[in-house]
């Protein structure tokens, strides 16, 4: 009886291991639907912007979704979400990837696998220009009297919400038009990914001023946000090591970041 229960649980477990070999991969799943499914927020430049006139979205991340799509041999399809509901449209598997200058963090971590990281950054002020050397550390913005003004639902409002207890935090929920808020003066600063604070210096020059993006105030990295699949991820990331490799990834950065 024994020999045989051993020889059932063998035959079972023979069974079960070629079931799992027979189940296709989400990457299968992508070349078959042919599309892949790209989440993306739509208002982070130089990440990611959607025109509300042509609903096209453009950005870095959107160049690089596309030479994705161009490496996997399917079409983009791009699915609008926002900061605030980005964890529950990627746990209802709106997309199969989120790109748009999503940051490594635990919760997400737990959800989902990311890639090779594509940037190394961290938050560090952004202000008008004639204010800037006010904010040099996180004491110097904690006063009254200061207006921090935040983006809801992502990285942004987490770390100043962790860090300001004295300042005043507004928030704006239209990531597009926050800067003019500050450009302004109906806020004084924000904090929020130093690639961020360069691009909409070059947007408001002499008006808006970057303070000290080279030594932000923490460490994150960012990447891509893929629903967890042990192929898709391996493509992915090789294919970013290729286009490291092949200069493709700097071509795109530096239409966007310089």
């Amino acid at each position: 009886m024994i020999r045989i229960l051993a020889a059932l649980a063998a035959a079972l477990l023979l069974v079960s291991t070629a079931a799992q070999a027979q189940q296709p991969s989400r990457l299968d799943d992508i070349v078959k639907r042919g599309s892949l499914r790209v989440g993306m927020t739509g208002d982070y430049l130089p990440f990611s912007y959607l025109d509300k006139t042509t609903q096209q979205f453009r950005g870095f991340d959107v160049d690089m979704a596309e030479a994705l799509g161009k490496a996997l041999g399917v079409k983009v399809q791009y699915v609008q979400t926002a900061w605030p509901q980005l964890t529950k449209d990627f746990e209802a598997d709106h997309f199969d990837i989120a790109m748009g200058g999503i940051s490594i963090t635990p919760d997400r971590e737990k959800k989902g696998s990311f890639s090779t990281p594509i940037m190394r950054e961290g938050k560090t002020p952004i202000a008008r220009c004639a204010d800037k050397d006010k904010y040099d550390t996180i004491a110097e913005i904690d006063r009254p009297g200061t207006r921090v003004i935040v983006n809801p639902g992502g990285t942004n409002e987490r770390f100043a919400r962790a860090n300001i207890k004295t300042a005043e935090i507004k928030t704006w929920n239209d990531n597009v038009t926050i800067f003019d808020e500050i450009a302004k003066g109906d806020a004084d600063l924000m904090m929020t990914d130093a690639s961020e604070t360069r691009y909409q210096q070059k947007l408001h020059p002499g008006v808006l001023c970057a303070v000290h993006p080279d030594k932000p105030f923490d460490f994150a990295e960012k990447a891509y946000w893929l629903q967890r699949d042990a192929a898709l991820k391996a493509f992915v990331d090789q294919w970013l090591r290729t286009a490291g490799e092949d200069g493709s990834t700097r071509k795109i950065y530096a239409a966007w970041f310089e």
